[in-house]
């Protein structure tokens, strides 16, 4: 007689038939009926789980490490169907592959009979894939249900600013404190407040958005915008809340309070479109009006870039409501200053210049490639290690898994470490370069593209500081 072992997965959409005790049962009488021993301590159960991946299974894959054991425990997995074992193809292709090359073991379904011939890898994989449609069908379903429920008002979603969720009645209810923040903004934008002072107000008073972050413009707008705050559920035909408001979408009412009245809202949508037809984006090509310091101005405060529009600049940050600051200065200020600036490199001392070499910017986009690479190969390390602890890898899995990571791991710290080294600067070519670019500012016939690309392949970044009123530059050689 060999050794079985039995898989047994109840999601909770399942039926009586497929309850725990009844796939269970089965299987014992399956077992024995086929002369297979069923060790209590080879029963492994899935209860809740869905099917569709096999690394949110816990039993699942604890099973797995189970048969990589060697000797191997047992040499059949007995599954009450198919879909049991999973509903995605690429899965149940990758674990019974990898049962059968390297433990010699196969999967069972004690109710759908399938010989070991040629037809039976397509009637096998007939079932998963009608297993497989199940699974998307049934989320189908379910996305139909709950659009059906936001036709009749309920809310399924985490509750917004100014609501709690009631889960026993599935709908919301007033959060008090909450709802005074709504309503000032709503009542601060109806009384002309822009809305990124409405986010400068709110930051400076520590208030935050209902997962605890900071305001921004986009956060008040969409608050604005809302149809929740007068009682009503906006729902789209995919089944996702409506967040993108030129696009089609169900507005019921729902068996919820309103926070704002009718007439208000009305009104503040009013203003808002007033103020979309009012300030509309630019519709010409970028290279027309874009200055060629566009980009490479930085708040000293916040770091973010001060934008070129009109006469002055402005920090973005400040326009978002995220930055104290209001940087601000006039452009043709900016320009003098900046002017002035390039103009007295060929009589300075070069050594009091924030000055790095071209070299350093042009790997600065690998480095920062190649450092998101070391921090995967590093989780992939850790998680290595987990899977040995946890049993699921043998030791020996573990220690060629570890040296392989590890050497991947040394190639990409060498490679760092040779960005490193050649940074020299030529000081005559870079004063050369400076020297370009200024003659390349003053020529009235020069494209503003031109100028564009030439600043940003000489200087690195430039900070405005509007207390002390002065220009920090940052170079490249």
């Amino acid at each position: 007689m060999s050794t079985a072992c039995a898989y047994i997965r109840v999601s909770t959409d399942d039926q009586v038939e497929y309850s725990l005790d009844a796939q269970l049962n089965a299987i014992k009488k399956y077992a024995k009926e086929n002369n297979l021993i069923l060790p209590s301590e080879y029963v492994f159960v899935d209860d809740g789980y869905s099917g569709r991946k096999a690394e949110k299974r816990p039993a699942f894959m604890k099973m797995i490490a189970t048969a990589k054991n060697k000797p191997t425990p047992f040499n059949t997995i007995l599954v009450h169907k198919f879909d049991r074992f999973a509903r995605n193809r690429e899965d149940s292709v990758v674990y019974k592959s990898l049962l059968k090359k390297e433990c010699n073991i196969k999967v069972v379904s004690i109710t759908e009979s399938i010989e070991d011939d040629k037809f039976s890898i397509i009637l096998e994989s007939m079932l998963e894939a009608m297993a497989e449609y199940y699974s998307l069908n049934l989320a189908e379903e379910v996305k139909k249900g709950m659009a059906e429920k936001a036709k009749r008002g309920e809310y399924q979603a985490y509750a917004p600013l100014g609501y709690d969720n009631d889960k026993t009645n599935k709908t919301l209810i007033i959060n008090e404190e909450e709802a005074k923040i709504v309503k000032y903004i709503f009542n601060e934008f109806l009384n002309s407040t822009p809305m990124q002072q409405i986010t400068k107000n709110l930051n400076d008073l520590g208030y935050k958005t209902k997962r605890g972050n900071k305001f921004e413009r986009r956060t008040i707008e969409y608050i604005l915008r809302n149809t929740v705050y007068i009682g009503y559920t906006t729902w789209c035909e995919d089944g996702q809340r409506k967040r993108d408001y030129t696009k089609p979408a169900h507005i019921v009412k729902g068996n919820y309070p309103s926070i704002i009245d009718q007439d208000t809202f009305e009104k503040v949508q009013e203003k808002i479109n007033i103020y979309k037809e009012r300030y509309k984006p630019k519709q010409r090509p970028i290279t027309e009006f874009k200055h060629y310091l566009s980009g490479i101005v930085k708040c000293s405060y916040c770091g973010s870039s001060l934008s070129m529009g009109g006469k002055y600049t402005q920090c973005i940050g400040y326009s978002h409501g995220k930055c104290k600051v209001s940087n601000a200065i006039p452009i043709k200020t900016l320009e003098r200053l900046f002017l002035e600036e390039i103009s007295s490199i060929s009589s300075r001392d070069l050594s009091t210049l924030n000055l790095k070499s071209r070299n350093e910017k042009n790997q600065n986009e690998e480095t920062k490639l190649l450092n998101l690479e070391l921090n995967k190969l590093n989780s992939k390390l850790e998680r290595a290690k987990i899977a040995y602890l946890d049993g699921i890898d043998t030791l020996e899995d573990y220690k060629q898994n570890k040296t392989l990571i590890e050497n991947q791991i040394e190639n990409i710290r060498n490679k760092l470490n040779s960005f490193n080294e050649n940074k020299e600067i030529n000081l005559d070519k870079f004063k050369n370069n400076i020297e370009k670019l200024r003659k390349l500012i003053i020529d009235e016939k020069a494209s503003n593209l031109d100028k564009i690309e030439y600043v940003k392949n000489c200087i690195e970044k430039i900070i405005f500081n509007k207390v002390s009123k002065t220009l920090e530059f940052y170079y490249y050689s």
